[in-house]
């Protein structure tokens, strides 16, 4: 590659990126999901399209999907609040393990019976289909405010179930027979359980870390931690454990550890996921191609059929009856199972491995995945209004962003009053700051000024507090209790409530 070369190339990239991000707007009034238009743009892009560019290299997509795939779930660990997972964990894994099982067996069984697939083939596409995308679901369901024991369950299932569907898919790719369900099982078990401890581990190390050790520059604390998962997934996976579940958990410990500079970090996060889902989906759709889809698009809705209506509430329904989750959750549980950017990214596995009918096999989930996303995704707010799960929004948590001050042994926190905020109307006062902190500057408009005890707080407002390392805690837990109480927070319970809140 010449610089004449990489000049073209950056023009072409960054074109790209203005269009997709453009292109998020219009999805979002929509309704629809933005993966749908990443691809577009991939295969508008592609050999049937305008730019008439040929793409086929399936391992390469892989290669770069799984690079993408370990981004969208640091970012998404990063985003977790342990307190709105810790009630659900022990559901949502069911579903993420049990329920994948149900919805692989029900989908190949559909796959197999209804379109005549043979059953390597059709136990490809239902590991293949039964991974769930968080990000898909929470870009339709971003306006809607739903029970936290709803959106627990949800990025919880998104980020465990991706590990047990590559193990599956992975399994069912390999040449030769596949191996008895019971030793099946133990490996994944095995990787899980290795996954599990080494992304715990990381994530307690380098939050650990990072709270003890005051970087030169804020901007190095993003980067510390986007390492840090990136370092558990790949000890995981070298270690032959689940790295996609160490990411997820790794990044998870360090979204709620309550960390230096923590909304520049999450910025950070979120705007690499975005160009992760981005660069993956444009190349998924440049791999695809249109005139070769039109044999399997019956097929595709067939089995996403058998998906939707059959494999994926039975998995939902026997996974969490037990647990005396109420229908109407159970009800938008099973249709708010949209599938993005694993399952195509996975469909690229079997033709790697050169398993027989692969390429077929990346047509009918390509298919699935667009058709299934425009059905799915437009109806999701407006079930989740007729369940009535989609009213009741609590009040809008605070960006609280800390910055140490190390050699005064204090802490300089600041934060934006946001406009759902019940700390709207409070004197400072009546914050009740514990001794030790207090708020030092107030940021309205285009003015600042030192607040006295009497200065009412508003909207917008932009506060600066000052605390000692004894209070930092303290200090940070109060104030998110009076923006989610009041003036009223103390003797309503709300400090205790939102004791253990993360960010």
């Amino acid at each position: 590659m010449t610089v004449h070369h990489l000049n073209q190339l950056l023009l072409a990239c960054s074109l790209v990126l203005l269009v997709a991000v453009a292109a998020v707007r219009i999805s979002s009034r929509s309704g629809l999901p933005s993966l749908l238009v990443y691809l577009g743009i991939g295969i508008v892009m592609g050999q049937d399209g305008l730019g008439h560019i040929r793409f086929d290299n399936a391992e390469m997509t892989q290669v770069i999907g799984y690079a993408a795939l370990v981004v969208i779930l640091a970012e998404g660990g990063l985003g977790t609040k342990w307190k709105e997972v810790r009630p659900v964990i022990a559901p949502a894994s069911v579903l993420a393990t049990a329920g994948v099982a149900v919805s692989v067996g029900g989908t190949a069984a559909g796959a197999h019976y209804l379109v005549g697939l043979e059953w390597r083939q059709a136990l490809i596409i239902g590991a293949v289909v039964s991974s769930t995308d968080a990000a898909a679901v929470f870009s339709v369901l971003r306006r809607i405010p739903l029970p936290a024991r709803v959106t627990g369950m949800l990025e919880a299932e998104s980020g465990f179930n991706d590990a047990p569907v590559v193990i599956l898919v992975v399994a069912f790719s390999t040449a030769g027979p596949v191996e008895h369900w019971y030793v099946l099982l133990g490996e994944i078990a095995l990787e899980l359980a290795i996954g599990a401890a080494i992304g715990l581990a990381v994530g307690w190390l380098g939050s650990w870390g990072l709270k003890r050790v005051a970087l030169p520059a804020s901007g190095l604390y993003p980067i510390a931690v986007l390492a840090i998962a990136v370092t558990a997934y790949a000890a995981g996976a070298l270690a032959h454990g689940s790295g996609f579940l160490a990411v997820y958990l790794a990044s998870m410990m360090l979204g709620n550890a309550r960390l230096p500079h923590w909304p520049a970090t999450r910025g950070f996060a979120e705007g690499l996921g975005w160009i992760a889902q981005i660069g993956m989906f444009v190349l998924l759709g440049l791999l695809v191609t249109p005139h070769e889809l039109g044999d399997d698009i019956v097929p595709a809705l067939i089995i996403g059929l058998a998906l939707t209506m059959v494999a994926r509430p039975l998995s939902v329904v026997l996974s969490l009856t037990p647990f005396r989750v109420p229908w109407a959750e159970q009800a938008l549980m099973s249709w708010a199972g949209l599938r993005g950017a694993v399952p195509i990214i996975l469909a690229t596995i079997p033709m790697v491995n050169g398993v027989t009918g692969s390429q077929r096999i990346f047509n009918i989930v390509f298919v699935l995945v667009v058709v299934y996303t425009l059905i799915q995704g437009p109806t999701l707010p407006w079930l989740a209004r007729k369940l009535r799960l989609g009213e009741g929004g609590e009040a809008a948590d605070l960006g609280i962003e800390s910055a140490p001050l190390e050699h005064l042994r204090g802490h300089l926190l600041s934060f934006s009053i946001p406009e759902d905020s019940r700390m709207h109307g409070v004197e400072v006062s009546e914050l009740r700051l514990p001794p030790g902190a207090a708020v030092t500057l107030v940021v309205r408009g285009d003015e600042s000024f030192v607040p006295l005890p009497t200065t009412m707080l508003r909207h917008g407002d932009e506060l600066l507090v000052v605390t000692t390392d004894p209070v930092r805690d303290a200090a940070e837990r109060r104030l998110r209790a009076v923006a989610h109480g009041g003036k009223l927070a103390g003797w309503l319970g709300t400090d205790s409530a939102h004791d253990e809140h993360r960010h």
